[in-house]
């Protein structure tokens, strides 16, 4: 009884022989994956078309599995089709051979241009590829090569699965496939030999049939006839006789102007070397049987003149060197330079010994020291001018990254208004360069954010990215930039507008730099103004000057500096002379200081409305229709009023981000208020002025007509009257318009304190300009240079006319656009955008080139002509072309002709070299027979039907494919036998 009281005591070992092993379980894992991927029976396609094989669509699905911890990728590749429905058919035939050997046998497609290896080797639509997961890792021993093979086979077995399986051993490179297709009583072996050398036995087709017919070992005699198909491909690559047309371009000739296909403005393009490094002939005898030609190591009837069919392929040059390509990548490298300006061209450049050190850095404190000389003649353009000179000294011709006379011929270019006597004021320049402004190829810098192909900023673009490709490099543009900002200085100075900028308030459709000379154009412009105005009222104490130009510029003279104007004539006219504009002057622009002082006293002493009724009017533009003042029915006159200030989009970006730091509190919206009705506020003032004695609501029926609601009333009469008030927003409490109105004072706008200060503002960009490194410049104006290489593109592919080119344009346009309105693009992106430039231009050399080879041009009859440049841009688009006519055709004369003179050029060399050159017996056979070279490659298919293994199988599909080339020699087959009756 002890044994049943301690039962748990006794331990039971099952040994469970049900276990799967690992090899098991990679079976059971490659079942689930073609049962996943539905690769189960056999559904019938339809025949395969000529050609389909390139022009259809192949897809592919990957899954990953693994045999221990070794990782294999299983892929799908097949052929997209219709589905047809057999489902009913298949039943009735349960003995059809699979879709693949049927495959076999189709010689519709035999030598695709571009498929999968597996696809030319075996004629496949449909095959699963099981191969190790990582590159580097390998099937080498035989045994791992069996146990795989076998595992194929029994998954194919387990799901009747009719797609064949191969699987991938030896290294990646050396492509070694074998594989297995089972069908219902029958099956076929892929088997494959690589060889380095070619066995002389095999080099020609009596040896391969030999090979063939062992390998099928069929016990009927005579054998079935053996079809044939063949493809020899002869390669040429010395285009000596036609040269590269792309001119070298001249640098020297840049100095005098005439420079060629270097013309400042203008963007250089085409390849430096020729882009079409070979061209492949393939010659190809598609249907032959054996016995009707001859093929062995003695004698071979494929001449390649005789063949049916040829086709043609053009192998591209590597990545070759493209002009317009490089000039863009080296501008973007200067993206990524991090010196400041002073540092490229050295700080020595201010350095001068003696007591003017450095008097640039001093200018400003100069100004504000006691001194005796009339303070108008010590400015900040005296000290940059003076500072100029020392450089230029200092540094020395031979110093200078930029020759004078290159310097010179740009600065006339960017500037055509500096070669007359007195600078014309030119605010659009016109260039028969450029596209007309209602095209779309002007409208371009919308999309990217750049300039137009007109202005300044485009041009700058261009001779900068000059200057860094053929001029002294980064220190080039650092000292053009540096004359440019000198420049631009000396304009503001001297009251000369600058050329090439449209008029009116930045665009701000444009890139930054664009924006900011923009904004000093409308400095210069308003301090011009200004300027003359003085003048004016100094030559001739007139009066009445028509008001209408007060509103241009006039200094702003705030309501609480009302009573400054007591001051006597002599000071007002002194604020003229001074270089710098503080919002506390003011000036009397365009009538007499009398009638100022007179003015400012009035309105001085009296500030009620009735008053001010009998205030003179002042700074009136014309009278506004039939309106009158609702006091005293005196016309109401529009007033002069100021401009309000242009800006650009950094300072509205910094103008927003200032209000929305003020909050949301009722104080920070009363400030935030209070600072965006300055432009309110001189309205209403120089109103005031016009129109003596009127009202806020005057002053809203002519500002904001809908806030004055009138309604029909009846009277105590009985007539119907007009009846107005302010709106419902404008009798709230404490409103701002109400506030502005009554601290508003009549001054008309000339008198005004400015909304805009030009000194100020030009003060900002001039200072802006100067701190841009280069590196910034480059980010700047890398728009514009992306915007000119685009529309040079543009420009060369409508010469040529090439369809898949406009195309490509098309899309670099639509994804420059995307890329290049976001602020501070992604470098990846650009270079992308560069990238895509440099292909098409590569594209575009690609055609002149095969042009000027193939005569194009030359052709006299307008039918050949067209059937060449036809064959050109297939040439260019497709894989493979075939030539129409073969060797007899106009094309293929030429392509005969070509490799004639190829090989005379050959022959040109010494006897002796000559006869080692040609080495073997068939070698001297091939050169003294042929006009050709011996082919590079030599493919040939060889198919049968044939029973096997025994007499009484089922005739099945043989295949063998083999290339043979220098260095290669690869036989692939697929041997069909019979599985049921052997």
């Amino acid at each position: 009884m002890a044994a049943d009281s301690e039962p748990e005591s006794e331990v039971f070992e099952i040994t469970d022989f049900t276990t799967a092993s690992e090899w098991e379980r990679f079976i059971s894992k490659v079942e689930e994956v073609l049962n996943d991927w539905k690769l189960i029976g056999n559904p019938l396609g339809k025949p395969l078309e000529k050609g389909i094989f390139t022009s259809g669509t192949w897809e592919e699905k990957s899954d990953e599995i693994s045999f221990a911890d070794f990782k294999f990728s299983v892929t799908h590749h097949y052929l997209v089709q219709e589905s047809t429905d057999k489902e009913g058919k298949d039943e009735l035939l349960e003995d059809v051979i699979p879709q693949s050997m049927q495959d076999l046998l189709c010689m519709n497609n035999d030598f695709p241009p571009r498929a999968h290896c597996l696809v030319r080797w075996y004629g496949l639509r449909e095959f699963v590829v099981i191969a190790p997961a990582a590159h580097s890792d390998a099937v080498l021993s035989e045994s791992k090569c069996n146990l795989l093979l076998s595992s194929v086979s029994i998954a194919l077995g387990n799901t009747g699965c009719q797609v064949p399986l191969f699987v991938q051993i030896h290294h990646k490179w050396r492509r070694m496939y074998v594989g297995e297709c089972q069908g219902p009583g029958v099956r076929t072996d892929f088997e494959m030999v690589h060889l380095r050398k070619v066995p002389n036995q095999y080099t020609h087709l009596s040896g391969l049939l030999d090979i063939f017919k062992s390998k099928i070992g069929c016990p009927l005699t005579p054998l079935p006839p053996v079809s044939i198909a063949i493809r020899f491909t002869y390669v040429l690559q010395d285009w000596q006789q036609y040269f590269w047309p792309q001119q070298p371009p001249d640098i020297d000739a840049l100095v005098g102007g005439e420079v060629g296909g270097l013309e400042f403005g203008k963007l250089p393009f085409g390849a430096c070397e020729d882009p079409i490094s070979e061209l492949h002939l393939a010659t190809m005898w598609p249907h032959l049987t054996e016995g009707i030609i001859v093929d062995n190591d003695v004698y071979s009837d494929l001449d390649p003149i005789q063949a049916p069919h040829w086709s043609v392929r053009v192998r591209k040059a590597e990545n070759p060197q493209c002009l317009l390509g490089d000039f863009v990548t080296e501008f973007f490298k200067i993206c990524r330079r991090k010196e400041s300006t002073d540092e490229i061209l050295g700080r020595s450049a201010f350095e001068e010994e003696g007591k003017e050190t450095a008097d640039i850095t001093h200018a400003l404190s100069k100004l504000t020291e006691p001194a005796s000389v009339p303070i108008h003649k010590l400015s900040v353009s005296n000290m940059v001018h003076t500072a100029k000179k020392k450089i230029r000294k200092h540094r020395g011709v031979e110093e200078s990254p930029l020759n004078n006379d290159v310097l010179n011929t740009i600065l006339l270019f960017l500037f055509p208004d500096a070669v007359s006597e007195k600078p014309l004021d030119v605010t659009t320049s016109t260039d028969n360069n450029y596209p007309p402004s209602e095209s779309e190829d002007y409208n371009l810098y919308n999309q990217f954010k750049s300039a137009p192909s007109d202005s300044l900023t485009y041009k700058l673009a261009l001779c900068l990215c000059m200057i860094n490709f053929y001029h002294g490099g980064l220190k080039g543009v650092a000292h053009l930039w540096q004359e440019f900002v000198l420049e631009m200085r000396f304009r503001w100075e001297n009251n000369f507008l600058i050329p090439g900028l449209a008029s009116g308030p930045p665009d701000l459709r444009c890139c930054l730099l664009h924006q900011k000379l923009q904004m000093l154009n409308c400095c210069i412009e308003r301090k011009k103004a200004r300027d003359e105005g003085k003048k004016t009222s100094a030559s001739n104490n007139v009066t009445n000057i028509y008001p209408g130009d007060a509103g241009k510029a006039g200094d702003q003279l705030g309501p609480d500096n009302l009573k400054e104007t007591d001051k006597d004539k002599g000071e007002v006219a002194k604020s003229w002379d001074s270089w710098s504009d503080s919002e506390e002057e003011f000036f009397e622009c365009l009538s007499d200081t009398e009638e100022l002082k007179g003015n400012g006293q009035e309105s001085g002493k009296k500030g009620g409305p009735k008053e001010m009724a009998n205030l003179r009017p002042e700074g009136r533009l014309y009278q506004h229709g039939k309106l009158t003042l609702l006091h005293n029915g005196e016309p109401l006159y529009i007033p002069v009023t100021q401009e309000p200030a242009p800006m650009t989009e950094d300072l509205l970006e910094e103008q927003s981000e200032v209000l929305a730091k003020l909050g949301t509190s009722a104080e920070g919206a009363h400030l935030r208020a209070r600072m965006q009705s300055a432009c309110l506020l001189s309205d209403m003032e120089s109103f005031k002025a016009a129109n003596p004695g009127c009202s806020l609501e005057d002053f809203v029926r002519w500002y904001s007509p809908r806030d004055y609601i009138e309604e029909e009333v009846i009277d105590e009469k009985g007539n119907v009257v007009l009846k107005g008030e302010l709106s419902a927003r404008m009798k709230i409490p404490s409103n701002m318009w109400v506030e502005a109105w009554e601290t508003a004072k009549p001054v008309p706008a000339r008198r005004q304190r400015r909304l805009f200060d030009d000194t100020r503002e030009a003060e900002k960009v001039l200072h802006y300009l100067a701190i841009q490194k280069p590196a910034d410049l480059a980010r700047h104006l890398l728009p514009c240079v992306i915007h000119a290489a685009i529309l040079k593109v543009k420009e060369e592919e409508s010469l040529e006319n090439i369809s898949s080119v406009k195309k490509i344009i098309k899309q670099i346009i639509s994804h420059s656009s995307k890329v290049l309105h976001f602020p501070n693009p992604e470098d990846k992106k650009l270079e992308e955008i560069i990238h895509q430039i440099t292909n098409v231009e590569a594209l575009i050399a690609r055609a002149r080139s095969l042009k000027a080879k193939f005569g194009t041009e030359k052709c006299e009859q307008e039918e050949e002509k067209e059937d060449l440049e036809r064959f050109v841009s297939c040439l260019l688009e497709q894989p493979e072309v075939l030539v129409t006519g073969a060797g007899r055709g106009h094309a293929g004369r030429i392509i005969h002709k070509l490799f004639v003179n190829a090989q005379r050029a050959a022959a040109m060399t010494p006897p002796e070299e000559e006869l080692k050159r040609m080495g073997s017996p068939e070698e001297r056979r091939q050169n003294s027979v042929s006009d050709f070279p011996p082919p590079a490659g030599r493919e040939f298919i060889l198919r049968t039907t044939v029973p096997r293994p025994a007499p009484y199988s089922k005739a099945l599909p043989q295949r063998m494919y083999s290339v043979l080339t220098k260095e290669d020699f690869r036989l692939a087959g697929a041997f069909s036998s019979d599985t049921s009756f052997f």
